[in-house]
């Protein structure tokens, strides 16, 4: 089977060529500055679960916010905005008892985007984009959620694949460009996402772009399975993703080490979208947005980035204060390809030619 090159990514690779974009910020501190109360969660529905923190389902029940805040992300410079998706998959949804609504939930979270995407496009030309988000779930497949058998597991390798593939085929029935498999905390989680995009793409004649975002857990710089960036990169660069990067974690302070590693390493387009610092004694994030801004003008001018946005704590205003953080640095230099086979356990290990 053909499998046709996105023009999506194509226009993409074309923008970042010629200057650092902007993806957008954390819609969760979005959707809480709005108070929402049970009803604003539940709407018309009929459902047997509280529904109030299900902020996925907003886009069915509320609508208007979830593309208030869009609209937000895009007048604040946003080049790529994502869809509220996160748990839009049938683990996460199960424990709202709405594992029935998961492809209803992802076609509109992606045509919201769409249209707010292509309005802001036809205002002024410049190419908008629309990320499918997919979070992790809540199960993993590398480690046994038992202490005492470490060699259980909550969930398959096929099954995990299965949920993703509903959610990306819904993603794409809704008209995202890429699919944005973030906050990757067990890699293999990542892996069975991957598997899913690809035979999404060939049950659509279409290679489907991939955007992978690693999350750091601790300060030693690796991610819940173990990983660190060089081993995660070592093990999903087979997949050609559109982006590697990192988002979520620590504050920008924090992620810098392990973003000039990935930025020196990867043959593709780096993104970084980190949380506005750490959460303060109150769950809430403090760091202002000219803070956040001084750091990644600092990561600008050192050529680390391609692209670069805000996770947990951030705001429209975060994304207008990178906006002019950024504006008229150069892009990140793609790094050339390796030229040696790279394989990974949970360190990367190089075989020289």
């Amino acid at each position: 089977m053909k499998i046709a090159a996105s023009d999506a990514a194509r226009r993409l690779r074309e923008q970042a060529a010629q200057r650092i974009l902007l993806t957008d910020g954390a819609f969760g501190t979005m959707i809480q500055s709005y108070r929402l109360q049970e009803a604003d969660y539940r709407g018309a529905l009929e459902v047997t679960h509280d529904q109030k923190g299900n902020n996925d389902l907003l886009a069915l029940t509320r609508p208007d916010v979830i593309a208030e805040i869009t609209e937000a992300y895009l007048d604040a410079g946003s080049d790529i905005v994502s869809t509220n998706t996160f748990n839009a998959n049938r683990i996460s949804q199960a424990d709202y008892g709405l594992e029935h609504l998961v492809r209803d939930i992802n076609i509109s979270s992606a045509q919201i985007a769409r249209d707010a995407a292509g309005e802001w496009e036809a205002k002024d030309g410049r190419p908008r984009f629309v990320a499918g988000a997919i979070g992790p779930t809540n199960k993993t497949l590398s480690l046994s959620p038992d202490v005492n058998d470490p060699g259980f597991r909550a969930i398959t390798f096929d099954e995990l694949k299965d949920v993703y593939r509903e959610q990306i085929d819904a993603l794409l029935d809704g008209g995202v460009d890429f699919i944005l498999i973030e906050t990757v905390f067990d890699t293999l989680n990542a892996k069975a996402g991957i598997m899913a995009c690809i035979e999404a793409g060939e049950a659509r004649g279409i290679e489907v772009p991939i955007m992978l975002s690693f999350t750091v857990t601790d300060m030693s710089g690796r991610n819940l399975s173990g990983h660190s960036i060089e081993s995660f990169w070592a093990s999903v660069r087979h997949a050609r993703p559109l982006t590697i990067g990192m988002n979520c974690s620590f504050g920008a302070p924090q992620l810098r080490p392990h973003v000039a590693t990935i930025a020196a390493q990867a043959d593709t387009l780096v993104m970084v979208y980190p949380n506005a610092g750490l959460p303060n004694e109150l769950g809430q994030y403090d760091e202002q947005p000219e803070t956040t801004g001084g750091f990644i003008r600092e990561w600008a001018e050192t050529g680390l980035i391609n692209i670069v946005g805000g996770c947990c704590g951030t705001t429209p205003g975060h994304i207008a204060a990178m906006r002019h953080a950024v504006a008229g640095q150069a892009p990140r230099t793609i790094a050339k390809p390796a030229g040696h086979a790279i394989l990974a356990g949970l360190e990367p290990m190089i075989l020289a030619a």
